[in-house]
């Protein structure tokens, strides 16, 4: 059984936010957590806002137990880019991407034995 979580149009790049998600995959939920609380980057908040509301889907929606939740899968996707134009010398302007990213958690339960 599996309980899932996705946080879509996030404005932060996707890049970024791999590097935080890539701390908590495969980890129980509980270090996970801790994980989060402690890493001095923006993505943190966000991840584990979306990490919490992973938990509560599996608690409430498939009735798993909470302090046995592995996170299974954990990947971010590139979603929409925001263009906006700078402008720079000489009358010219400059593009920048704006990108937001698809956030995706999966848990399920560790396996006893």
């Amino acid at each position: 059984m599996q309980a899932k979580a996705v946080a879509r149009t996030v404005r932060i790049a996707p890049r970024k936010v791999r590097l935080v998600i890539d701390l908590i995959r495969g980890k129980q939920v509980g270090e996970a957590v801790a994980i989060l609380k402690h890493t001095p980057k923006a993505a943190s908040p966000v991840v584990e806002k979306l990490l919490n509301s992973a938990m509560a889907n599996a608690e409430h929606n498939y009735e798993m137990d909470v302090n046995s939740l592995v996170v299974a899968q954990a990947f971010v996707d590139e979603g929409p880019t925001l263009k906006r134009f700078r402008p720079r010398a000489m009358g010219r302007a400059s593009a920048i991407n704006k990108r937001t990213s698809h956030i995706t958690i999966v848990l399920t339960e560790k396996k006893e034995g």
